[in-house]
């Protein structure tokens, strides 16, 4: 069985072809037969397509001026023609999976697409306008390219935070809020999921017994507190700006800063949209970059503003970090994942320093030793740290497989 994974993003389309022998999910994440990106880049007339093969084949191009609907077709018939070619046609696909930013307060698990279904994503773009209309595009691609027979299912990035209680996911603003769709529904959910699930499988526990902090960071970063295998709360909320200080995004700041630059500062909404999103975080504060790396370097040759940057970025990761711990009543494990959580031993390291009252202590040496999917806390910790990479398109892969079996 051959499950194809559709994950778009703002300005790229992931896509990648798995295979399950036998139909069942193995125990551990497969490599794929096919991966492919397409980036597009503002002020660029190309955009720039890579593929690869559990073969070793590789193909690297840039396509000439067309629409993000053309180029994603041309991306994914690599699948079966040239070099790349994995599959002898189309109808080897026999599922595919989609990531979903915005599921609502309406859709609490992964589901088959149907027409409603893809009319209530296109509702949803209200909540999430730059992701949601790209995932339903990204089905209306499978579809001209497969046709309706082939089965596709919508795994939303809010579903796993569904299980949030009102406490949690309510702002204390006006009820009519909440009868108006502002709440806290909190992202990152696949990501989440996923981590939570292999630290099970890490730590030989049962999930359901389970206290977890998953803390994914990446450009975009949130906290997971997690119990018995369900999101008890989240640090991002009715969009993906709240929360924790990430690469470009502001993260929480005092509402009343932005009534302040509306009054005072003259500036418009779409303005105010961009710098919150695209010009605060560690690029704002660092004048270098939204990069960590880049920061680090900066930091090496003496620059103070990039070493307060991540001073701050790390104090409110800690501050968040605290804030988890109430809704689990203890901890069984820190998790640190995506970009920064897997590639950052100093970032990991600052992060504890603060939590040794819990018994929790990190083993440097493990720290610093590159690990994927390892333990890196001293055997005698009271909370083990986990260090993960996250698959976020296994998990979609996974999710799929789950709904169509069970349908």
């Amino acid at each position: 069985m051959k499950i194809l994974v559709m994950n778009a993003g703002s300005s790229s389309q992931k896509s990648c072809l798995y295979e399950l022998p036998g139909g069942s999910l193995p125990e551990h994440p497969p490599e794929p037969l096919w991966e492919g990106q397409i980036t597009w880049v503002e002020g660029v007339d190309h955009a720039s397509v890579k593929v690869k093969t559990h073969q070793g084949h590789v193909l690297k191009q840039d396509l000439p001026p067309q629409s993000r609907f053309d180029d994603t077709l041309k991306l994914l018939k690599t699948l079966w023609t040239g070099d790349t070619q994995v599959i002898r046609s189309p109808e080897e696909i026999a599922l595919v999976g989609h990531r979903v930013v915005h599921g609502g307060s309406h859709y609490r698990q992964s589901v088959v697409v149907t027409a409603a279904v893809k009319a209530e994503i296109e509702r949803l773009a209200e909540f999430a306008p730059v992701h949601n209309p790209v995932n339903l595009e990204g089905i209306q691609i499978t579809e001209t390219l497969l046709g309706n027979q082939t089965p596709q299912v919508a795994v939303f990035d809010t579903a796993f935070h569904a299980t949030l209680p009102p406490a949690a996911y309510i702002y204390p603003g006006r009820y009519e809020w909440l009868e108006q769709g502002i709440r806290r529904y909190g992202f990152h959910g696949i990501s989440h999921q996923y981590c939570a699930q292999r630290a099970a499988q890490i730590l030989q526990r049962d999930l359901a017994n389970l206290r977890l902090i998953n803390c994914h960071l990446g450009n975009g970063a949130s906290l997971s507190a997690i119990r018995n295998g369900v999101s008890v709360d989240t640090t991002m909320g009715f969009t993906p700006l709240e929360g924790l200080m990430m690469g470009s995004r502001s993260g929480s700041i005092d509402p009343g800063i932005i009534i302040r630059l509306l009054r005072q500062e003259g500036y418009t909404v779409d303005q105010l949209d961009h710098l919150l999103n695209n010009d605060c975080g560690l690029e704002g504060l660092s004048g270098v970059s939204n990069d960590l790396r880049d920061i680090d370097a900066a930091i090496a040759t003496g620059n103070q503003q990039a070493e307060q940057a991540l001073e701050v970025y790390i104090h409110r990761l800690r501050w968040h970090i605290g804030a988890m711990l109430p809704s689990l009543g203890g901890l069984d494990a820190l998790i640190f994942t995506a970009g920064i959580g897997e590639n950052a031993p100093q970032i990991r390291a600052a992060a504890c320093a603060p939590f040794e009252f819990l018994g929790l202590k990190l083993d440097p040496e493990k720290n610093a030793n590159r690990p994927v999917d390892q333990d890196i806390a001293t055997p005698d910790s009271a909370v083990r740290v986990l260090v993960i990479h996250t698959q976020e398109d296994w998990a979609i892969a996974q999710e799929a497989w789950r709904i169509y079996t069970t349908r």
